[in-house]
């Protein structure tokens, strides 16, 4: 399935986008299903996203929060109250002011000396999340993703070893750049959601952008998500949409 293109105007606009459509997924699987389960993504505009669902009266009347099932895609290996955490970021701007049970916020346990516990650890708490198979794989209803200007997502940097990972559900990458591990889920969880929207915001990213979406496959980890059996959308704002020349 061709991925789809949304072209926002501006960051706001694509927060607000994503928000509206991360509550009408929401919706549609509560209905179907009786709950929804998402990977959370970090980052600027991933935060915007959560800021609006939590305080948007519009957004957040719409939102089951109750029936919602909270994962994170990837974490730093930090701890949970520690500025780079992915999890106090989410707290923060959104899960902290609104009514999800305690229950129902799945976190990696990124405090851990060992970062490959933490990843051994939260892939269990994945399959008995989803009643798992021994070579199942989980089906998020929806998955976020952003794009750094390297072109990694998730914490699937390029040239890591987590990119030609077959077996596992998440591991613990050693990213050379940073000097650390971060604690990811890997390709073939991401590409089992029915549902993937990747952020993308600002011109630092209109370059790499380009070469993700036209270039030569397998270049970059953003390449690498494609849904084996559910749908993939770009929400772009107008700075990061790569510019073509005139003719």
């Amino acid at each position: 399935m061709k991925p789809e293109i949304k072209i926002m105007p501006n960051a706001g606009e694509l927060a607000r986008a994503a928000a509206t459509e991360f509550v009408n997924r929401a919706v549609t699987a509560v209905r179907a299903n009786g709950l929804f389960s998402v990977a959370l993504s970090g980052g600027t505009t991933p935060k915007s996203v959560y800021s609006l669902l939590a305080s948007d009266p519009s957004l957040r009347t719409q939102v089951p929060w109750d029936r919602i099932h909270f994962f994170w895609g990837d974490e730093r290996h930090v701890p949970p109250d520690h500025p780079d955490s992915n999890y106090r970021m989410a707290r923060e701007a959104m899960l902290a002011s609104v009514p999800v049970p305690a229950a129902n916020i799945h976190r990696i346990k990124s405090e851990y000396s060992d970062a490959q516990s933490a990843a051994d650890e939260y892939e269990q708490v994945l399959r008995a999340f989803f009643a798992l198979a021994p070579e199942a794989l989980p089906r998020f209803d929806l998955v976020l993703l952003g794009m750094g200007p390297d072109g990694h997502t998730a914490s699937l940097f390029p040239g890591t070893d987590a990119l030609g990972e077959r077996k596992r559900l998440v591991v613990a990458n050693w990213v050379e750049k940073f000097n650390a591990f971060r604690i990811t889920m890997t390709l073939r969880v991401l590409n089992n959601a029915a549902s993937v929207i990747f952020f993308v915001s600002g011109a630092e990213k209109a370059a790499v952008l380009r070469e993700v979406l036209e270039g030569e496959r397998g270049r970059f980890p953003s390449q690498l998500i494609q849904p084996t059996d559910g749908s993939l959308l770009w929400l772009v704002d107008a700075a990061a949409w790569p510019k073509r020349e005139r003719r």
